[in-house]
């Protein structure tokens, strides 16, 4: 598996990601394309236009040509590979895709977006049915767009753009969440994922279920369970959301964050404090201190639905990267 495809889908309904533009969805809709959730299957599910699929799928082509779909990315950034996922088309997947992407600011129409100039990110290249496959991208501009061009029709179950979130600076407000995977954080490490990836805790929204957040093993020595997170940005951290949400029987029992501005000195910003299950906990950081990494340990594991750490970015930082990618520095 190519290592891109661990990082966060720029593209999905959960950031909110959505389809702006397809040219045919004759046979499924293209709204599929960007659902957080893997795509399933039914054989022998028929409505009044065929054997139902979840994914976008265009009529058979009796002329030259090819079909198009256009995705608002729901976290603009920049991209660092595609999946283009034909899983159950085995008779009916394109043989061929390519993929664009555009920046611009606002938010441009369909007749807009397909009057655009856009740059190639992925040439047209061969698919395999029924299989995800993998493009890694080498352009390291912001987008806002992808553009996905199947040769000549057919069905894909879904497209994954992974990426790192790269915000506009213009639309943020002075103090906000830092920790947010939107706004371009990241997990850089951690001690136990067996149940779910501690990137879910940095997702948009209130968790959903048990299954929609950070949940290690049951330990069974000594030591306690831990999560590293890269902030959007360098930042003074003032309050932290620490929240265990649907975790009732394996909530951890308690937590500290501590901070560092270059990984390798660290700094406390939350003594072990008692955590209950089933609840959102907030508390109020004096750390006094610029903080561009975070560590959580959970003690001694469990599972953590969500973590917020609203702070104040460093003056110009935020500034300076909208700039590099813009500019593909």
């Amino acid at each position: 598996m190519e290592e891109f495809a661990t990082l966060p889908d720029l593209a999905s309904r959960a950031l909110g990601g959505g389809v702006v533009h397809a040219n045919d969805e004759f046979f499924a809709a293209a709204d599929h394309l960007v659902l957080p959730q893997p795509p399933v299957f039914a054989p022998r599910t028929f409505d009044h236009k065929g054997q139902v699929y979840d994914g976008w799928e265009t009529r058979r082509r009796r002329e030259p040509g090819s079909d198009v779909a256009i995705v608002r990315l729901g976290a603009p950034g920049v991209i660092r590979g595609v999946d283009v996922d034909t899983a159950f088309f085995t008779g009916n997947y394109p043989p061929h895709a390519a993929i664009d992407g555009l920046a611009v600011d606002g938010y441009p129409t369909p007749a807009e977006l397909l009057a655009a100039e856009w740059t190639p990110l992925v040439p047209r290249s061969p698919l395999q049915g029924d299989s995800r496959n993998l493009f890694a991208v080498t352009d390291r501009r912001r987008y806002t767009h992808v553009r996905l061009t199947i040769f000549p029709d057919g069905g894909v179950a879904r497209l994954r753009v992974h990426g790192t979130a790269v915000p506009d600076p213009r639309l943020l407000p002075e103090v906000f969440d830092v920790a947010a995977l939107a706004y371009g954080a990241r997990i850089t490490g951690c001690s136990n994922m067996f149940y779910g990836h501690p990137g879910n805790m940095l997702m948009p929204g209130l968790a959903q279920h048990m299954g929609d957040g950070w949940e290690t093993s049951r330990r069974r020595d000594d030591a306690n369970d831990w999560v590293a997170v890269a902030l959007a940005a360098p930042a003074e951290i003032a309050l932290a959301d620490l929240d265990t949400t649907h975790f009732k029987g394996n909530a951890p029992g308690w937590a500290t964050l501590r901070g560092s501005e270059d990984g390798q000195e660290w700094f406390e910003l939350l003594p072990r404090v008692a955590l209950r299950p089933d609840t959102p906990h907030r508390f109020p950081i004096r750390a006094g201190r610029v903080a561009a990494r975070v560590r959580l340990d959970i003690f001694p594991d469990g599972g953590m639905a969500r973590l917020r750490l609203h702070g104040r970015p460093v003056a110009g930082y935020l500034e300076e990267q909208f700039r590099r990618h813009a500019d593909g520095l």
